[in-house]
C-alpha cells in the first residue's frame, strides 16, 4: 500500500511540475494564445488551400483531419521537451539518481500533455464548428471525444519515443519539425491514404493518428462507435508499441550512460 501511494504521489507531482516546468517562460495568456490560435492558423491555412485546390465539397475531410492533426503538437513537441529537456536542464543526473519508478515517471510526464494535446483538438474542433461550418448534428460526441483522446494518446507515445532520442542527440528540433510535418501527409490529414504511393501507405499504418483520423471522419459522417472500434483499438495499439520501445530506450540510455559516466552527454 505504501509504494502505491509513493507511486501516485511521484505521478501526480510529476505529472503537474513537468508541465508547469515545460511552460515556465510563458504567461497564461500566453499560453492561451498559443491553444487557440495556432490551430486556427493551421486549419485556416490547409482547409482553404484543400478546398481550393479540389471542391468546397470536400471541406469537412481537411476540418476533421487537420484538427486531430493538432494532437502531434503536444505529443511530439511537448512529450520531447517533458523527456528531453532534462539534458538541456541539467536535471538528467537527478532522474537517473533517484530510485523512483522509471514507468511511473514516464506515465507522469505524458499525462499532462495527453490533457494538453486533447484540449488542443477541441478548440481545433471549435473552430472548425463556429467558423467552417462543420457540421457535427449527426455525430456522436462521447464516440467522437473518445477518439479524440485515443489518438491524443498514440501520439504522445511517439513523442515519448522523440524525447528518449533528445537524449542521444543535439538535432531533436530539426527531427521534430521533420516528423511533425511528414505527419501531415503520411497520416492522411491532407491527402487520402488511398491516393498515396503503396510503400508511404504501408508507413502510414505504422504512424500515429492515420487510424484516429479515419475514425473522426466516420463518426462526423454519421458512423457509430461500434463502426470505429477497429480503427481505434488499432490507434491504441500503435501508441503502446510507441511507448514500449520509447521506455526500453530510457532504460538502454540510463544503463550506459550510468556505466560510461556520461549522464549529461551521450
Amino acid at each position: 500500500m505504501k509504494t502505491l501511494t509513493n507511486n501516485l504521489r511521484l505521478f501526480w507531482q510529476g505529472a503537474l511540475l513537468s508541465y508547469v516546468a515545460l511552460f515556465h517562460w510563458m504567461r497564461p495568456i500566453q499560453y492561451m494564445a498559443s491553444k487557440i490560435l495556432m490551430p486556427l492558423a493551421q486549419m485556416f491555412f490547409f482547409v482553404y488551400l484543400g478546398t481550393f485546390a479540389t471542391s468546397a465539397d470536400n471541406r469537412t475531410f481537411y476540418i476533421v483531419g487537420n484538427a486531430l492533426q493538432i494532437a502531434a503538437v503536444s505529443g511530439i513537441y511537448g512529450m520531447t521537451m517533458s523527456i528531453g529537456g532534462d539534458r538541456d536542464n541539467g536535471t538528467l543526473g537527478y532522474i537517473f539518481g533517484t530510485p523512483a519508478n522509471r514507468l511511473v515517471v514516464f506515465m507522469g510526464r505524458a499525462f499532462m500533455n495527453i490533457m494538453d494535446g486533447a484540449l488542443g483538438v477541441v478548440i481545433a474542433f471549435t473552430w472548425g464548428v463556429v467558423l467552417m461550418g462543420l457540421d457535427l448534428s449527426n455525430t456522436s460526441i462521447p464516440a467522437l471525444a473518445l477518439t479524440i483522446l485515443i489518438t491524443t494518446i498514440s501520439t504522445c507515445g511517439l513523442g515519448l519515443l522523440m524525447g528518449c532520442l533528445a537524449l542521444i542527440t543535439v538535432n531533436v528540433m530539426f527531427v521534430n519539425n521533420f516528423v511533425y510535418f511528414m505527419l501531415l501527409i503520411f497520416s492522411g490529414a491532407n491527402i487520402p491514404i488511398a491516393q498515396l504511393p503503396a510503400w508511404i501507405q504501408a508507413i502510414s499504418y505504422v504512424l500515429p493518428l492515420t487510424r484516429g483520423i479515419a475514425a473522426a471522419r466516420l463518426l462526423v459522417g454519421g458512423a457509430g462507435l461500434l463502426e470505429v472500434t477497429p480503427l481505434l483499438l488499432g490507434e491504441l495499439a500503435v501508441g503502446f508499441v510507441y511507448f514500449l520501445v520509447g521506455y526500453i530506450l530510457f532504460t538502454v540510455f540510463e544503463v550506459v550512460a550510468k556505466r560510461r559516466g556520461t549522464l549529461d552527454v551521450f
